[in-house]
């Protein structure tokens, strides 16, 4: 384990440094003292001296400053950005004992999310009630500048850590919220301490993409056609990632099927068939593995085939609602319902539906919690991103970090998937489907509407995309 006497945070404005930072702050014997040597403020703005040294005698004598950070207790650093003091720049890259950390951000989102913050004055958000929101006015000039000097340094960073044979940790903004990554970098650092779960005081304050948070997405578009080399304009995904979640999968007594389970899917009705399969009982399905279980179980079943069903989004939305916050049964999620209802003011009866609940008021309910939703996965509250509201793109990628399923099925597709799925494994007959199981007090048929649509598809249009949905009723 590599030994330092301090660090240095490598990143820009808007990457995600403050999250960084504060993650950094909650672990035992560090500290980190924001830009400390930021040419128009010492540490943050407002602060007057880090220590006892004024910005004036930092300016004059900057390496005084790195030594003071240097010889605190236990390990201290700061951040340091691309137009910061040059004169400590050397110090830092020709010192071994500097651990460097390298945090970086797709530009053209921590662009737009710098003009986000010039135009409302709202450099961190702490409450997303309290969020101010505008639209960015994409600058082509302003933007190839920004581009320019960020490359150009972290080429700079990169060329002198090659030659003098160093090595640094390296983190992109999405890596901020894996609670795995952040005490992988304590590791990297020397320290002991661990952190049982991320400081979410800081919220992501524009989670929609770059497009649709400047109010000239044409111009955005001609400027980076023929400089989008690095998917600039994706969709930024804030969801942290998942394991493969290998104890909720599902095995046929016999044949050699494997079913991987998103939650809130067609779970019962597919467990229900896989069984029949065998002519057997759910109870006797194959579940609850290790992944050692699972590597036996796929050696003892050469030709094994597995698959996942995935479910539309307003369907599993509407499950999710009705099951885990609506309902009071045994999977329900009270605690969960009673932050929604006092946090987000989720118009439901305390105790559940009762008599004066109608469609009407369900339909409300549903629009509320998917404004949950929409802001739960991005970031920007204090609550899990629990699996039955995960995106399923998120799930299989979940997935991946053991193994892919070979199938991937719509679940308006499983009967005939299901067919030749079961002939693909030597099985001759066909169990008929179950019908899904009834859940909440209204069908979704029933509370469906194209404004629902609309906001799940601004929700989910990740798993939009990416599985081809079309709307619900089409």
């Amino acid at each position: 384990m590599p030994q330092f006497h301090s660090f240095v945070v490598f990143a820009e404005m808007r990457t995600g440094s403050n999250f960084l930072e504060a993650n950094l702050n909650a672990l035992a014997g560090v500290s980190c003292h924001g830009e400390a040597f930021n040419p128009h403020f010492i540490g943050y703005p407002g602060k007057e001296r880090i220590f006892d040294i004024t910005q004036a005698e930092r300016d004059a004598a900057p390496l005084t400053l790195l030594q003071k950070i240097r010889a605190q207790d236990g390990l201290a650093g700061f951040r340091f950005f691309h137009d910061h003091d040059p004169r400590v720049l050397d110090a830092i890259l020709d010192d071994p004992e500097v651990a460097k950390v390298i945090l970086t951000r797709n530009p053209v989102d921590s662009y737009v999310s710098w003009k986000i913050a010039q135009a409302t004055g709202q450099w961190k958000l702490t409450d997303a009630k309290r969020r101010k929101s505008a639209k960015a006015v994409f600058d082509a000039d302003e933007f190839e500048t920004h581009l320019e000097a960020i490359q150009s340094f972290q080429i700079k960073v990169l060329n002198r850590m090659q030659v003098s044979g160093q090595s640094a940790f390296y983190l992109d903004y999405d890596d901020l919220q894996s609670l795995d990554v952040i005490n992988g970098l304590a590791r990297f650092l020397g320290v002991s301490s661990r952190l049982e779960a991320l400081d979410r005081n800081l919220k992501v304050q524009n989670p929609a993409s770059a497009r649709d948070n400047v109010s000239n997405p044409t111009a955005l578009d001609a400027a980076i056609a023929r400089l989008d080399r690095f998917n600039l304009t994706r969709t930024p995904n804030f969801e942290p990632r998942r394991p493969p979640a290998v104890t909720t999968y599902v095995a046929a007594p016999v044949s050699p099927l494997m079913y991987l389970p998103i939650k809130a899917g067609p779970e019962q009705t597919v467990r229900t068939w896989l069984a029949a399969l065998d002519g057997m009982e759910v109870d006797q399905l194959n579940s609850r593995f290790t992944q050692k279980q699972l590597r036996q179980w796929m050696r003892r079943n050469p030709g094994h085939r597995s698959f996942t069903v995935l479910r539309h989004p307003v369907a599993r939305a509407h499950f999710a609602f009705c099951r885990y916050i609506l309902g009071s049964g045994a999977e329900s999620y009270p605690r969960i319902r009673r932050l929604l209802v006092s946090g987000f003011g989720l118009p439901i009866p305390a105790s559940g539906p009762d008599q004066t609940y109608d469609l009407d008021a369900h339909h409300a309910a549903f629009l509320a919690f998917i404004d949950f939703l929409r802001a739960n996965l991005a970031g920007q509250t204090a609550i899990r991103v629990d699996g039955a509201w995960c995106t399923q793109s998120q799930a299989l990628e979940g997935f991946g970090r053991f193994a892919l399923p070979d199938r991937v099925i719509r679940e308006r597709d499983m009967e005939a998937e299901f067919r030749d799925l079961a002939r693909s494994v030597g099985c001759t007959t066909m169990p008929a489907l179950s019908n899904p199981i009834a859940i909440g007090p209204f069908a979704l048929a029933d509370v469906y509407s194209n404004e629902i649509e609309a906001r799940i598809r601004s929700v989910y249009d990740r798993d939009y995309m990416m599985f081809g949905f079309t709307d619900w009723m089409e």
